[in-house]
This record gives structure tokens, C-alpha cells and sequence, in this order.
């Protein structure tokens, strides 16, 4: 499903993300993170062995709540499923998305040695409030 125009223009932004992914007993789990499009699909840097990394190995379906920063009561919903795991890139990836949210560079927070993958997200469907 194509992501609307004005979706696209919030995940090339500094919007919040939110993602929800499935845990083994089927409940859900939720982290804020920064996000990204590659202009088709929402795109998303994490750390190799992380919970959300675990949830997605096993289940791929996801849901993600991207807010409009200029306006708290107005956000955008994808239902999806993540199609694409690498972490080709991944380093380089999250330098770019540290310089769009912070205007610095990454802190690397959990240290250099950490293994970054990104996560490519279909969506299946996109719904919005606000």
C-alpha cells in the first residue's frame, strides 16, 4: 500500500515514532524510536538482539504511530509487516538519523560495538486522526 504524501512528509521529518511489536504470548510491546522512509516503506534503525529485533524475527507483523510534531492531536497509523532486516548500512544509517533529530552526531549510547540493523516496514494499512 502507497504511503500518503503527507505520511511521507512526516517520516522525513523529526516526528515521533512509536512501534509496536508482538511479544511470544502474542502481547504487545512498545518503544518510541526515530524513524524514516525510503519514499515506499516506513524505515526504522535499531540494535541487533534487541527486544524488538527478537519480536520481528519471529513475528514481522508491526503497527507504527508516527505524531505530527507541529500538532500532538494529529498523528498517522501503519499496519504492516517488516519485509527487509540488514545491518548493511546500518552505522551510516543512524548517523543520518541522529543528525535529522539532534542535529549531532550519534552518542552510541550502548557503545560502538553495537550491531545497528534496519528494519523495513510494508505497510498494509495506514490510517490517520488529527
Amino acid at each position: 500500500m502507497p504511503l500518503p504524501e503527507e505520511l511521507l512528509r512526516l517520516l522525513r521529518g523529526k516526528a515521533p515514532c512509536f512501534l509496536s511489536t508482538l511479544m511470544a504470548d502474542g502481547s504487545p510491546q512498545l518503544t518510541e524510536t526515530w524513524v524514516d522512509t525510503d519514499g515506499e516503506n516506513v524505515v526504522i534503525n535499531t540494535v541487533v538482539g534487541y527486544l524488538k529485533t527478537r519480536n520481528v524475527e519471529r513475528d514481522p507483523r508491526v503497527a507504527v504511530a508516527v505524531q505530527d510534531p507541529d500538532n500532538p492531536f494529529r498523528y498517522f497509523q501503519v499496519r504492516g509487516r517488516v519485509v527487509s532486516m540488514t545491518t548493511e548500512g546500518g552505522a551510516e544509517h543512524i548517523e543520518a538519523l541522529s543528525l535529522k533529530y539532534t542535529g549531532q552526531p550519534y552518542p552510541w549510547w550502548g557503545g560502538r560495538d553495537q550491531e545497528r540493523v534496519i528494519l523495513t516496514i510494508a505497510a498494509d494499512r495506514v490510517s490517520s486522526q488529527g
